[in-house]
């Protein structure tokens, strides 16, 4: 199987590389001295590299395309010119591939493209899954409606089209968890806000684990919550990683400190998504870390 890849060298990528390493993948970059770089260590010589994908007409040779880039939505306050380079990131490459895809006679089979959570808004504390339609009027629901809308035009009699709704990514190499332990480390960790808010969040092995099993998967199409089956408060994830680093769990971030240094931004904290898998587990996808405790353990056992 020859696999185009956007995004490889991003938190997700670079893990998912690791587990297509039987697969020919061409990662799409944009600096494929840095990306090198970074993807030193999983390349066994199956991945070769492209900066544009106007080198290409069609995409007749692949026969799957996993679309993972796009500009960071937490890094930064949302300004306008940020809130435009999240939507462009987004937008403009996925419009690209899908043209991509119908130019080509012998089209690639699946085409997985990423999305969040954030579709769905604050949900307070319902739990819910991937029939829930949204109709949330906020930044990360339009960000992720509109990209999923232009992926599922991809979609034909050829071509499955799978959406990553991706929750919080746990990993040690990047994303929220690692924002989140130098507070924790000194005693210092608290909830956010209530702390009553759900978070959906996936250990970093399980996101990779559902986006191969998606790609293998003939009969999966349409979206996917790729967030593990027991959502937590973030009251209780934040007891479990003081609890996992055998720190005191003393501290607390007021709700309008966060909306003071995130702006509009702080609804990525303090909106509730309880969020279930259920398609993934109907279509017999198995969670390595269903519950938060071992998600955790396993991340920080070597953590002092």
């Amino acid at each position: 199987m020859k696999i185009l890849l956007t995004g490889g060298s991003g938190l997700i990528g670079r893990e998912l590389l690791k587990h297509l390493t039987t697969y020919q993948v061409v990662v799409l970059s944009r600096n494929i001295s840095n990306a090198k770089r970074k993807l030193a260590h999983v390349d066994l010589g199956n991945i070769s590299y492209l900066s544009s994908l106007d080198e290409l007409h069609d995409f007749n040779d692949f026969d799957a395309v996993i679309n993972l880039a796009g500009e960071p939505i937490a890094d930064r306050r949302w300004s306008d010119a940020q809130k435009k380079q999240i939507c462009n990131s987004r937008w403009n490459l996925t419009e690209k591939l899908v043209e991509l895809i119908h130019a080509s006679t012998e089209p690639p089979s699946v085409f997985i493209s990423g999305s969040a959570v954030g579709y769905y808004g604050d949900q307070q504390a319902h739990p819910f899954d991937e029939s829930l339609h949204s109709s949330s009027t906020g930044f990360a629901h339009e960000v992720c409606d509109q990209w999923e809308t232009i992926a599922k035009r991809a979609r034909s009699e050829n071509t499955r089209v799978c959406l990553l709704r991706t929750g919080v990514v746990l990993s040690l190499e990047g994303g929220a968890l690692v924002k989140m332990l130098p507070p924790y480390k000194f005693g210092l960790g608290g909830p956010i806000g209530s702390g009553k808010q759900y978070i959906p969040w996936i250990h970093i092995l399980d996101a990779v684990k559902a986006i191969t099993f998606l790609l293998n998967t003939s009969h999966a199409n349409g979206e996917f919550n790729l967030s593990a089956p027991h959502p937590v408060t973030n009251k209780e994830f934040s007891q479990t990683l003081a609890k996992s680093l055998r720190r005191p769990h003393l501290g607390i971030v007021p709700k309008w400190g966060i909306k003071l240094i995130m702006g509009e931004s702080s609804s990525l904290l303090l909106d509730s998504v309880r969020a279930k898998p259920k398609k993934l587990t109907e279509l017999g996808f198995r969670f390595s870390y269903s519950r938060i405790e071992p998600a955790l353990r396993n991340l920080l056992q070597h953590q002092e």
